[in-house]
């Protein structure tokens, strides 16, 4: 929250003898330890949060607040993948959306073996090696192209090994082919003539930048926990305990 003070507040900081470029410096300051405590009542809510009892993937997504480790962890991606092929549903706890096991996983178009397997063969596809080359839209196409047809042959030369033994359950195979290369030409479009690469080293100069800007009155120590040395010249901290 923007901190705003009265013109009455800034006549009396001034008759303390401070200055326009002092007084923005003590804004600036209030505000970033507002910011850091909202972030860290974030972190403290995610102990009680019922999706950390979500049901497992072997692809679970690491809670980073780096925002460009954010941008190249596909985890998440291939997390909601392996949970639609095993079947899972999504159901709604206390606010948030969480995976659970199909409670008839009879129905279940795939059995383990078949999911394990397809997930495989998308992961090598979908990982930061593809989204980091530079591909033109030819190379894409080509490249898109031959993954469904191998992967089409996949489910046609396996589908009883993959868990596909019924009728009803070989009428969702077009459907799954579909969505698995919709997943991989998605992955694919972002390497588009290295648009991804682009976006990353725009992305690391500007967190530079501001991690520049921010180191006064920050430090790390060892643990790597934040200790925000707050400044007892401070003159935010001497209007009455309005912002103290």
């Amino acid at each position: 929250m923007a901190v705003q003070l009265t013109n009455q507040d800034i006549q009396d900081l001034k008759k303390q003898g401070f200055n326009d470029a002092e007084i923005n410096k003590a804004i600036s300051e209030v505000e970033r330890d507002e910011l850091q405590g909202s972030y860290q009542n974030t972190q403290n809510q995610r102990t009680s949060d019922p999706r950390q009892f979500s049901k497992q993937s072997s692809f679970g997504a690491r809670a980073s607040d780096d925002l460009v480790r954010w941008q190249l962890e596909l985890n998440d991606i291939l997390e909601r993948a392996e949970h639609i092929l095993k079947g899972d549903v999504v159901v709604f706890e206390n606010g948030h959306l969480i995976w659970k096991d199909n409670p008839k996983p009879e129905l279940n178009t795939l059995n383990e073996f078949g999911v394990q397997l397809i997930m495989k063969y998308i992961s090598d596809y979908i990982n930061r090696n593809t989204i980091l080359s530079d591909y033109d839209k030819t190379e894409i196409g080509f490249k898109v192209f031959d993954f469904g047809r191998e992967l089409n042959n996949l489910f046609f030369m396996k589908y009883e090994e993959l868990g596909m033994n019924t009728e009803d359950k070989r009428k969702e195979y077009p459907m799954l082919i579909r969505a698995m290369v919709d997943l991989v030409h998605s992955a694919y479009n972002r390497a588009k003539d290295g648009g991804e690469r682009r976006s990353l080293r725009e992305m690391i100069s500007i967190q530079q930048s501001h991690q520049s800007v921010a180191q006064g009155g920050v430090t790390v120590n060892p643990t790597g926990q934040i200790n925000k040395t707050r400044g007892i010249l401070n003159p935010m901290r001497w209007i009455g305990g309005k912002y103290a």
